[in-house]
């Protein structure tokens, strides 16, 4: 097996571990039921950052941390991007232990299709006839459980553009993932640990925990780290327009565990919305094989395009000569 194949089939293997871990995280919030979501959160900033500080040693990426905490443009980003990560975690958790795991498998349905609407208006990306096509279908999904239930599905709407946002962010600096998501943790930090000493539960001293209940905690920070490192390592082995087509696996571990183990309600008109968003992922997952295809015909063009002209070139030189 070749060099490139096998780091490919790694990379491909990293993607589906990083998307399976962010799927299935509900079933470990679900075990922390007993503490409030901001507690939950608190613990998972404190401890991921404890856990990041290690891996940043071994991978040796404190120069890159450096870098960022000496440029005040990029850390003024980080701070704003870390802020609407936390409310995006608090609100993820709140929505698992409050039963609305259906609402928050929506939300990150649609967060492609609001990153391409996000780019049109804040990038200047143009859309394409096929995007357009599916965010269409978005938006009808979205209307049909207003028009039904007579409000707007808030958790999915606030989760999809609290990340997209964040994602949008996260492009302006030249950052990695995981010395940004030090950083974002680490400033988010000292909110964490004032909840936890003026507004903690009774579960807050550690020491009257039981041991099975701390390890769940401590596990908060391996929650959000291992599949970061998984996302990290598929993003380097293979190409990032293939890493997006495993997005949807999240998502869809959501709305399995949501219906099927959890119970959650799926009535007509909530299956309907459903429908009408992964017709419209379909749409744009075709969009994107096409657009993929088509730039790789023209490199390959190109390619023989300046082959051919340095071939003429050395003709002509060759009959000067």
């Amino acid at each position: 097996m070749s060099k490139p194949a096998s780091a490919a089939q790694v990379g491909v293997i990293c993607a589906i571990a990083a998307y399976s871990m962010w799927g299935v995280a509900p079933v470990y919030f679900k075990q922390l039921m007993v503490l409030p979501a901001a507690e939950i959160l608190m613990h998972r900033v404190i401890w991921s950052v404890v856990l990041l500080v290690g891996f940043i040693a071994v991978l040796k990426q404190w120069p890159k941390v450096i870098t960022a905490l000496k440029n005040k443009r990029v850390m003024t980003i980080l701070f704003f991007a870390g802020l609407l990560l936390g409310a995006n975690w608090l609100l993820f958790i709140w929505a698992i232990n409050n039963d609305h795991l259906l609402d928050a498998s929506l939300g990150y349905y649609i967060n492609p299709l609001i990153n391409v609407f996000l780019g049109r208006i804040f990038l200047q990306e143009r859309l394409r006839t096929l995007q357009r096509s599916a965010v269409i279908l978005a938006v009808v999904g979205v209307a049909i459980l207003v028009i039904s239930y007579g409000e707007i599905p808030w958790i999915a709407l606030v989760l999809a553009s609290s990340f997209s946002v964040y994602g949008l962010l996260r492009k302006q600096v030249a950052v990695d993932s995981l010395p940004g998501l030090f950083i974002e943790t680490l400033m988010l930090s000292p909110l964490a640990i004032g909840y936890w000493i003026l507004y903690g539960s009774e579960y807050s001293n550690l020491l009257n925990n039981s041991i099975d209940l701390n390890v769940l905690i401590f596990a908060a920070g391996i929650v959000t780290t291992a599949p970061l490192l998984c996302f990290t390592a598929a993003a380097r082995r293979i190409m990032y327009s293939t890493l997006g087509f495993f997005q949807y696996i999240g998502p869809t571990l959501m709305f399995i565990l949501a219906v099927y183990l959890y119970g959650e309600p799926l009535e007509e008109a909530r299956l309907t919305t459903f429908a009408f968003v992964w017709l419209a992922l379909a749409v744009f997952s075709a969009d994107s094989i096409f657009h993929f295809r088509r730039q790789r015909i023209e490199a390959r063009v190109q390619v023989k395009k300046m082959q051919d002209q340095a071939m003429q070139e050395k003709k002509m030189q060759e009959q000067r000569r």
